[in-house]
Parts: structure tokens; sequence; C-alpha cells
């Protein structure tokens, strides 16, 4: 091809100095849900269609609000056919969500037949996303959307893109779906959105008035054809910015057909990675005008700088600013020619005209074409600062240029630092391990020597396994309790709570005093209030030595005085007021009023009992069918430190065990060794450390979901719950089973997620309360953080493998929070909903290195 060109002296007008969006354009806002989906039970990808509930979703929601489809622990997928947007709404894809466009090439069919095929017309699939004559709308969220454009077509042998590659070679045109489609509308925006995958071009909008794309993501391997990544045709006021887009094909192609001029266009503070480059044309007929591109890196892409057409679809190219643009590793940094893919002549002739490159620099070498059309229609292009690595001989014809490429004075635009690599997908480590290092913190010794206020926790050392009721010694009993024998009422009783009030005569002593329970099945509630010395209770063996009841949050005050008022009514003081707390109740009793056993009594100790409560697993002295039930505790260790239980039997279901702190700023100790526990949801929880030594914990089947622990332990609170040579079992596969969920501590509302409540909010106060729409929450709720680590345990197949620690309910849920698994997330996710945990919280500073909440190590996993 022979090249020629024409030097302007003066320099060129200066047409494109308002090249620009003419909006005022500023980061966009989520707008408030109206809906909050989740994903299906069934979380596989294929051969599902979630587009109906999405799309009815859609269709109720009101202008101004969105749709959001967000995570639910392991569960992140949602897959899709065609949907539609209407005007004002936006669909959000949260942090950790998928949304898949189908691969059945049926449901995004146009009628003919055709998606799925190759033939000589094209674009006979719909969109996954289609917005037409809407205003308002737009895609939104830290999620992702995967268009699996290399995944089988259903029923096929090919991908997307390999029929895509296949129409290439064939001459045909491939019939396969774009990801997003946007025709006349206005306004529409993309925000902080991951697209991925597309089988043809991710976003396209046209005859469209006000588009925005900021913080997007778009990710497509290099070689899938046709995946250009923005394509705004013949539309006006367009900008495209803070966004990373590595493609197949164009990085963004800004085109204009008959249908009108593609103008005032702003692509600014943008980084590209693979593609085509940042593409005006090939279609430029209906004209492209103002157009700025601005602090632009391209890294990677084959063409950088482009303007592409012919004379079968070619028009007015004018007023055009590249500033500030950073190339390498572009195998054309600038690539302007008016001859693309030429076929047959026509006569709609490409003109070129005001186009400026300011301070445009490549670090590595490469080609250069400046092609104009004719002798009437040349290139006429200006140059300032545009400096190459190394001399290059533009390749040229028909062009007229103001200035050139390294000339003499030119100073480079500095790059060293504007070349970042492609952002990673965030991905959650929802299993982390304590280094070798970290879990020397939790050997037993270490944890049971602290209590006190919580971050000034006192050392007092304590060695439970040295104390002679792990080591198995024999007691003489102080008291004794067998009911198959004759009471005494002085030393010997038919009841344990009997025993333990006769105990209290002589708790002046300071000397620990023993009560030996006798085998048998004693049906009562048993409370050991604080007295001046510590009391055991022990028995031979918790397989014949069990003390239960039946007794669950639902029972009324009364109701518990007509049931257990006889056995309290000759009790110590001490244990009579606490009995009175509970009676006191004129309506349900609540959680902490269903303890089978109530421990207030520093140094307790338990050996070879059974402690149960009945609720929901016994009836008429015949084990039920479980299923959903209300909370009922077999254990309550409250406010008591240096607690210790050796070979006991925890039973109940939901909060079987419950320890807490001896106020809302202290923490004591419990521990547990050689024991069994057992239930179904939350049933081992509380605030206060508490030590799980070589135990068994048992989840049981009949609820939707279990969870181990609930743990609501302050952040400032050195430890938690720690588990060590456990082994965790099920009785059932059915269900979903973890390891733990944070106890959102009595809240009312929530900072955290999306509400599908119209005008919501939650905010800091002195109460946790909720009255629709509005809430407080207060500083202490945000602050149980709940910590638990579980370490050279055996972790049953019934645990959900990927995600063992669970969120706190659903998001969408008024008590929703996600699972914590340090300090790190809980500030992240404080500062994302706009609270600064510093300023808004009195925080402090950010601990460094982060504080750990949730953690394991040297598990191993059936």
């Amino acid at each position: 091809m022979k090249f020629r060109l024409t030097l302007l002296a003066a320099a060129l007008a200066s047409g494109a100095a308002h090249a620009q969006d003419t909006r005022s354009v500023s980061e966009p806002v989520v707008p408030p849900a109206c809906a909050v989906l989740l994903p299906s039970a069934d979380d596989t990808v294929g051969g599902r269609d979630d587009a109906a509930r999405i799309q009815a979703a859609i269709d109720k929601c009101a202008p101004g609000r969105s749709v959001h489809l967000a995570p639910n622990n392991e569960r992140h997928n949602f897959v899709s056919g065609p949907l539609t947007l209407k005007s004002g709404v936006t669909l959000v894809v949260d942090g950790g969500a998928i949304l898949y466009a189908s691969t059945n090439p049926a449901l995004f069919d146009r009628g003919a037949g055709t998606c799925g095929t190759n033939d000589q017309k094209g674009r006979g699939c719909r969109p996954l996303i289609f917005v037409e004559n809407a205003r308002g709308s737009g895609v939104m969220g830290d999620g992702v959307i995967d268009g699996q454009g290399g995944h089988l077509i259903d029923g096929k042998t090919e991908s997307w893109w390999q029929i895509a590659r296949r129409a290439q070679k064939e001459n045909s045109r491939q019939n396969v779906p774009r990801l997003i489609e946007v025709s006349k509308a206005q306004d529409f925006t993309l925000y902080r959105i991951t697209l991925k995958n597309s089988p043809n071009f991710h976003v396209t909008i046209y005859n469209s008035d006000g588009f925005t794309a900021w913080g997007v993501k778009i990710n497509t391997p290099h070689d899938a054809r046709n995946t250009d990544g923005i394509d705004p045709i013949s539309t006006r006021n367009v900008t495209i910015t803070r966004s990373w887009i590595s493609t197949g094909d164009d990085n963004v192609a800004i085109k204009a057909n008959g249908s009108g001029p593609a103008e005032n266009i702003s692509v600014v503070h943008n980084h590209f990675y693979t593609g085509h480059g940042m593409s005006i044309g090939s279609e430029t007929n209906g004209g492209v005008h103002r157009i700025l591109v601005d602090d632009l890196s391209m890294d990677g892409t084959t063409s950088g700088l482009r303007i592409k057409s012919n004379d079968t679809r070619g028009g007015t190219v004018d007023s055009t600013v590249f500033r500030d643009v950073c190339l390498r590793g572009t195998t054309r940094p600038i690539d302007i020619f008016t001859h693309y893919e030429q076929a047959t002549p026509g006569q709609l002739v490409p003109d070129y005209a005001d186009v400026k490159f300011e301070r445009v620099h490549s670090v590595t070498p490469g080609r250069i074409l400046l092609q104009g059309y004719d002798d009437k229609h040349p290139l006429r292009a200006s140059f300032r600062d545009v400096v190459f690595a190394q001399p290059v001989k533009p390749e040229m014809e028909f062009a007229q240029l103001d200035g050139a490429i390294n000339a003499a004075g030119a100073q480079a635009v500095d790059c060293s630092q504007r070349f970042l690599p492609f952002p990673a997908e965030p991905v959650k480590n929802t299993r982390p391990q304590l280094t070798a290092e970290q879990a020397k913190a939790y050997d037993y010794r270490e944890v049971m020597k602290w209590v006190g206020p919580f971050g000034a926790e006192r050392v007092d050392p304590w060695d439970p396994l040295a104390d002679p009721l792990a080591k198995g010694a024999k007691f003489t009993p102080d008291f004794i309790v067998d009911q198959h024998a004759r009471a005494d009422g002085k030393r010997s009783f038919t009841r344990v709570q009997d025993a333990v009030s006769a105990a209290l005569a002589h708790a002046k002593q300071s000397k620990r005093i023993y009560i030996e329970v006798k085998p048998g099945s004693y049906h009562e509630l048993v409370y050991v209030p604080p007295a001046s010395a510590p009391i055991t209770l022990f028995g031979e063996d918790p397989a014949t030595t069990r003390i239960g009841a039946n007794l669950d949050a639902s029972v009324t005050g009364p109701e518990y005085a007509q049931r257990f008022g006889a056995q309290f009514a000759h009790s110590d003081a001490a244990i009579r007021a606490m009995y009175d707390s509970v009676k006191a109740k004129a309506d349900a009793i609540g959680t902490f009023g269903t303890q089978v056993v109530w421990v207030k009594n520093d140094g307790f100790q338990a050996r070879g009992i059974t402690f149960e409560n009945e609720f929901n697993r016994v009836a008429n002295g015949q084990p039920v069918k479980p299923g959903v039930g209300h909370q009922a505790l077999a254990l309550r260790v409250d406010g008591a430190d240096k607690a210790q239980f050796e070979n006991v039997r925890l039973l109940g279901r939901q909060d079987t065990l419950y320890f807490n702190a001896i106020d809302d700023a202290s923490t004591v100790r419990s521990f547990f060794n050689k024991s069994y526990i057992e239930g179904d949801v939350d049933f081992i929880f509380g605030d206060s450390i508490a030590y799980f030594n070589n135990c068994d914990i048992k989840q049981l089947g009949g609820r939707s979901a279990s969870y181990v622990g609930a743990p609501n332990t302050s952040r400032f609170a050195r430890y938690g719950m720690v588990f060590n040579g456990c082994r965790f079992t099920s009785d059932t596969k059915e269900g979903k089973f973890y390891l733990a969920r944070q106890w959102f501590h009595n809240e009312r509302c929530t900072p955290y997620g999306e509400m599908a409540i119209e005008s919501y909010s939650c905010r800091i106060g002195d109460v946790d309360v909720f009255k629709a729409p509005n809430g407080t929450i207060r500083k202490f709720t945000l602050e149980t953080v709940g910590k638990m680590v579980v370490m050279n345990s055996r972790i049953g197949s019934h645990i959900v493998r990927s995600n063992p620690w669970a969120d706190w309910n659903s998001h969408g849920a008024i008590s929703y929070r996600p699972a914590q698994y340090d300090s790190d997330d809980w500030w992240n996710n404080l500062t994302a909903v706009g609270w600064d945990p510093a300023t808004v919280l009195g925080a402090g500073p950010r601990p460094s290195p982060a504080e750990i909440y949730l953690a394991e190590y040297n598990n191993s996993n059936e």
C-alpha cells in the first residue's frame, strides 16, 4: 500500500476542547432494596433457570429501588435466561454472589430456533439482560455476572465461543447471546459489577442518552471472539470511568450507525488489558463527535488508540482527544485506518478530523498506522508530547499532522506507576487456619490462665487437667443423693437440689463440698447459687446417672411455678432467689429461664452425670420425632469462674449449653474434658471463655440447619470458645451443618446487607430497638463479635466443607450479620456501610495484625 504524508504548518483548530460527556457525573449510589433474593437450595449451575423469580421481583419493584441477588453461606449461584429491566429499577448482584447466564440456547432464542447455531444472519439470541425505553435503571454490585461463554452449550459439543470461532472460518455469523443490551434508554448505570465470559459483546448501548460505567470489571480470555467490553452505539452523554477491561475484542468501541451520532463521550481514568484497544468504529456513518479519552493505561492490547472504518460504513469522526495515555506491550499503539475489513466499495467515506494526541507514552515499541481516506478526506491530527520507547517511522497515507511523535523537546508521561495488575476477584477464605505459632496461644494452660475485664484480663494460672477431678480421684462425699434409698435430710437425700441446699449451710467453712449422686434418673431442676465454698457433684457414670426436666422458653412464669414450685419450697434463700427470678416472669420465661442445671458457684465441678433438657426430645418417657422447637437449656454456667466438667453428658436440642461472663465487661472460665454434648441449633453458646478438651460434639438432625456454636464474645476479650482434640459428629447428613455462627447479641436492626423495607434505617443508639422502618443498635451489640477456634479435631463429613462458619441469619433479614473471621472483617464491614469504627464507635486504631475471631488448626476431615 502506498502512503503519503501532508504536514500542516499551522496548528489545527481546537474544536475538541469541549469533547466529553455534558452531564455532571458523580459516583453512583446503590438504590434501596425492594427485594433480596437468595440462591436456591440447589446451588449447582447446570440445568437451572432462576429467571422467573428474578423477573417477578423486578416487575414488582417500584422505580428508584433495586432487586438484590445475595449469597447465603456456602450458596452463591443464580442461573438465568433472559431478564428485562424496567424504568428506575436496578439489578444488584451483591458481593459473593454470581449470576450465571444459562447455557440453554432455547431460553435465549428469538423465535427462529437459531440460537446456538451459525447462519448468514446472526443475532438469533436475546441478551441475558435487556433494557429498552427505560430511564434510570442499572446493574450494580460487587458480585459477578458470568456469561459462561466457554462452557458447552446444552445438547451440543461446542461452547458459545467455539461456534463463534467456527463462524469466522466458515464466513458465517454466530447466533449467541450478549450479556447486557441497552436500547433507547436514558441514564443507564453500571456500577462496580464484574462481567466475565460473555458469549458475545459484554455491554452494548444503542440510541440512548446518558450512560455511566463506574468501577466496572470486564474479564474474558483474549481469544474469545467478538467479546467487546463496552460499545456505545449512536449514543450520547457517556462516561466510562475507573474501570478495568480485559477482553477478546475491543475493550471499548464507540460506534455510530445510520440511526444517529455517537457524541459527548468520556472514557477517563481506566485500565485496559488484553483486547483490541480503545476503538472508534468500525461503524461511523452516523458521525462520532466530541470524544475524550483521558488517563488511560493499556497493557497488552493488540491495538491501542484506534479509529477504524471503511467506505461501506464510514462517516465523520471529529473533536476527539486522546490524552494522558500509557501503553505497554501494544502491537499498534496508534492505529487509524480507513479500509478496515474492506470487502466491496461503498459510498460512505470515513473522514477523520480534529483528532488530538496529547501526552501519550508507549514504553515499548510498536507500529503506528495513520491513514486518511483520500486527498479530499485526509486524516487531520495533532501530536503534543507523544513519546515512544524508540524512534519509530509511522506508516502514513493521506495524513495532515500538526506536531510529531518523539518530537524534539517532547515530555514523556511518567508511566512507572500506571500499569496495575487486573484486580483479582475477591476470594473469601472461609476456612482460615492458624499458624503453628498462633496455635500455641490456644493451649489450654494459656487460655485458662486469663480472667477479668475484657482487654485487661489478669493472669491467674489454672490447670484443670491437674485437678483430682480430671485424674479420676475417689472422693469422700459430704452428702449423698440416692433416689432409691431413704433420706435422712441431713447427709442423705433423694433429690439433688435438696443436697445442694444443705451444702450451702456448710459453705462458710470455704472447703470444697462433695455431693455424690447415685445412679438414677432425677427429674428435677438443680440451681447452684454463689457460695464461699465450691461444690462438686459427681456420679459413677453419666449413662446411669441423670438429672433432667422438660422446660422450654414458651412456658410462662405461673406455669413454671406450678410445675416446679414444690421442689424449691424449703430451699436455701439463695436458691429460692434464683427460682423467684424465673417465677416473676408473667409471660414466657424465655431462654434464660429454661436451664435444668443452673450454676453460679465459682469453682463448681461435675463429673460422671448427664444433664438433659427433655423438651422436644422425650414425651411420656418416649423419644419424640425431632422438629422445630423453642430454646431449652440443659446447663447454664452463669458468671461462675473455674467451672469444671469431667465426663459429663449435656443433652438438648436448641441451646443445650450456655455460659456467660460475670458482667458485660469481664470474663470467666469454664473447662469441659472428655465430655459429650449434643443438640441442633446454637447448642453451645455464650460470651465467656469455654475450653472443650477431648470432647464429643454431636449435631442432631431434624432442622433445616444446625450450628454447634453461637459465640457472642466481645471483640475486646482475649478468648472465646476453644475446641481441642474434639470429634464433631452427627446422627444424619440431611440438612446443613455448621461449626458456628456468631450470635448477633440482642440485635433489633442490622446495618449489614440490604433490607427490603421502604425508608429502612439502622443507626447507633442507646438501646437495641426496631420500629419499622427505623431502628437503633447499641455499640455494645456491634462489639459482641463471637470468637471460636477448633484445633486438632476431627470434623465429620456432615459439616459444610467450604463454609463451616455461617452467617447470622440470611442476607435481607432484620437480624443479618455476615460471618466475621477477624478484626479486619469487623472493621471492613462497618466501613462498607459508612460507619468508620474509629470515629462512630470510638474504636481506636485498627488492630494490626488482625485479631482472630474464627479459625482452625490441624484438623482432619472425615
